[in-house]
């Protein structure tokens, strides 16, 4: 049985692991201010995916302007328009851009969850129970967002924003842990 070999130096991460415990301390208290104030933490998440979007569409505009020779600029112009115009839109009123993505993700997770639900029902292969559970819950939170519109909107982005947060500031202070331990073993470790 072949071994693989991880290109990573552990002991320079073990050297360092202090870094990614007080990234995962910074993320972790991000995420619970996100979680404390929500319609704030909704409303700045938005605002940055509208200037993102604006942004990009500046970039594929200038892109646009580059490839004017070829056949498909149009499609870099057209996305170029819709970018800048739908940035701007989320940019000056942010309540309806907050509202327009939990629409989104409501629409989604409805769909996906009753496909997930039905698919599993259909094919009952070995553990569809989990595929059944995974498509209940994710259909369970779409109707829960379709049900509480618009109010949903303000609290939905923020609440998952918050969450995503403290969950990745979780696995980077168990990263740091276990590179702290892998890091002093392999520093122990005689060199060949």
């Amino acid at each position: 049985m072949a071994t693989t070999r991880i290109p990573i130096r552990f002991e320079d991460l073990g050297r360092r692991w202090g870094w990614f415990l007080v990234l995962g301390v910074v993320l972790i208290v991000l995420g619970i201010i996100a979680l404390v104030f929500t319609p704030a933490a909704t409303l700045a998440s938005v605002l940055i995916l509208g200037w993102l979007m604006f942004f990009s569409g500046i970039v594929e505009a200038v892109r646009a302007f580059h490839a004017r020779g070829w056949g498909g600029v149009l499609l870099h112009v057209a996305g170029a328009a819709l970018g800048i115009l739908v940035g701007l839109l989320i940019v000056t009123d942010p309540l309806a851009g907050a509202l327009a993505f939990t629409l989104l993700f409501a629409t989604f997770f409805t769909v996906i969850g009753l496909f997930r639900l039905i698919a599993a029902i259909w094919l009952q292969y070995r553990s569809w129970g989990w595929a059944v559970l995974d498509g209940v819950v994710t259909l369970v939170l779409g109707v829960l967002l379709w049900a509480g519109l618009p109010w949903s909107g303000l609290w939905f982005l923020g609440f998952s924003l918050g969450v995503a947060l403290i969950l990745r500031g979780w696995s980077d202070i168990a990263f740091a842990l276990a590179v702290r331990s892998v890091g002093h073993v392999v520093a122990l470790r005689p060199a060949a």
